[in-house]
């Protein structure tokens, strides 16, 4: 977990605030409904996106089914193409690695490529206490670190923010960090980009090690790829005489061809275009050309355990591509720092409690972060069935049950405060195990429906407050059935029930 999300508040907790955020609604609707009209656009183009969505599925698929495979034929490239692989089993072997690596140079500052890894580590805030400066080169994630902030989106990492407050951000914070902004900066796009620029090159053309992420690696070459639309990535992967990458393990394919699939989807669900401007590709190092030493942490922090559960394990194909975020009506009026996670959006929702564990209140509430409208199933470029996860985590956190957790079998209690709802469910299991008792009750609440109250009282009322109980109508279904098509019995069967309502068995 990265240092800056300790002690949030549970989900909930945090939406209620950042939901009474007028202005930030307002940036993030206006940021959502730009982004997903656009990707709506590019995807229209393309009249095999479902077969490609299908290719993309299977890969991660079966890369998944073997990835020990994979990642020994990765180390092995690698090694072979002269760079230095290093394996971390969680966030703070991660930590402790790089910043070895990069005292190991002399070095005391280092460029950053924009990477979702890093974050979940927490690997800025590790540097510094290390003595370390880590800059942001990503224009976003400059706003974010000028701004003291957090991300809030996986693409745009300052959607939050409107074009006065980076200007206000980049006139009293460029000058601590390097070249202030320039006399009289505007909020024009085109000023505060240049901006950026002049604040960047001089960091560029001085730093001797970069540090990046990657959105593939390929295991028969020991190829890193890296995407990105400013061109500051290919400025961090070539100028530095030392290069490190942080990456998950589930980021690794097969061979360069399922490249081929994946440099069609990502771009077109995560920034509306048909190519990335850069898509930067090296494998290990090469004499004058580059980065002369490479290293390449693999990190797990999590995703071994994820991919001993069968359903939660489809959360380790997703591509960051953000799609879900821009299409889900949960984060676009709660905002992505409500989910404490350096994976916002209806993806962090379900990778997050996986990787971290469901014991806080925070991981506890975060698959309920959602209407389960499956808004982000459908525009998922990978299929990653969302809901269905969601589901499977509510589960466990209601219920407990068996986990992996560090490669061990482990039986989690059930999280605090959903005993009402526990029993809940097992009231409702016998009721629905027994027809009779369904039909009886069905009339019952038919005939005093004019006494039901709109609110729920106690602990229900939390539900209630925020919408209103649905109707019941004036008879169920199955008597509805009985009366205009009783005499159709056929067999004896009624409608959909089994001939044993009566009875109650």
């Amino acid at each position: 977990m990265s240092v800056t999300d300790l002690g949030m508040p549970a989900f909930p907790a945090a939406a209620d605030r950042s939901t009474r955020d007028t202005r930030l609604r307002a940036n993030l609707r206006y940021a959502t409904h730009t982004i997903r009209d656009k990707r709506a656009r590019a995807v229209g183009e393309l009249e095999d996106w479902a077969q490609l969505r299908t290719a993309g599925r299977a890969i991660k698929e079966r890369t998944l089914r073997h990835l020990d495979h994979y990642l020994e034929r990765l180390e092995e490239a690698v090694t072979a193409a002269g760079g230095q692989v290093h394996w971390a089993a969680d966030a703070a072997e991660a930590n402790r690695i790089v910043t070895r690596l990069v005292r190991a140079t002399g070095e005391r500052e280092v460029v950053k490529v924009k990477s979702m890894a890093t974050q979940e580590i927490g690997l800025n805030e590790a540097l510094e206490e290390a003595g370390i400066s880590a800059y942001e080169t990503d224009l976003a994630e400059l706003i974010v670190q000028l701004g003291k902030d957090r991300p809030s989106h996986i693409l745009v990492p300052a959607i939050h923010r409107n074009r006065s407050e980076i200007r206000d951000i980049f006139r009293s914070e460029m000058g601590s960090w390097g070249r202030p902004a320039p006399e009289g900066l505007t909020d024009r796009p085109s000023d505060l980009a240049e901006a950026a620029r002049l604040h960047l090159r001089e960091k560029f053309l001085r730093a001797k090690v970069g540090i990046s992420g990657a959105n593939f690696m390929v295991a028969e070459t020991g190829t890193l790829v890296v995407v990105e639309s400013e061109g500051n990535g290919r400025m961090c992967l070539t100028l530095p005489e030392t290069l490190i990458s942080v990456v998950g393990i589930e980021k690794v394919v097969p061979s360069r061809q399922d490249l081929e699939v994946f440099l069609q989807l990502l771009p077109r669900s995560s920034t509306a275009e048909r190519m990335n401007p850069y898509t930067s590709m090296w494998t290990g190092t090469t004499d004058g050309d580059g980065p002369q030493t490479f290293h390449l942490v693999l990190l797990d922090n999590g995703r071994t355990d994820t991919l001993a559960d069968t359903v939660g394990r489809q959360a380790l194909r997703c591509i960051r591509c953000s799609a879900c975020l821009n299409v889900c009506p949960v984060y676009e009026r709660a905002g992505g720092h409500a989910y404490g996670s350096a994976y916002p959006g209806p993806i962090g929702a379900i990778l997050t409690p996986q990787l971290r564990g469901t014991a806080s209140a925070l991981d506890a509430s975060l698959p309920y972060a959602s209407s389960l409208c499956g808004a982000c199933y459908e525009v998922c470029p990978v299929a990653i069935d969302i809901p269905e996860v969601l589901v499977h985590l509510r589960e466990r956190v209601v219920e407990g049950g068996k986990v992996t957790r560090r490669g061990v079998k482990t039986l989690i209690k059930p999280a605090k405060g959903h005993a009402a709802e526990r029993a809940a469910m097992r009231a409702a299991g016998l009721v629905f195990d027994r027809p009779g008792v369904l039909r009886a009750g069905q009339r019952l609440a038919a005939r005093t429906r004019k006494l039901h109250p709109r609110r729920l009282p106690g602990p229900g009322r939390a539900w209630s407050d925020t919408r209103d109980l649905p109707p019941v109508p004036a008879e169920s279904f199955r008597d509805w059935w009985q009366r205009t098509r009783g005499g159709e019995r056929g067999s004896g069967r009624e409608g959909h029930g089994d001939g044993r309502e009566e009875s109650g068995k």
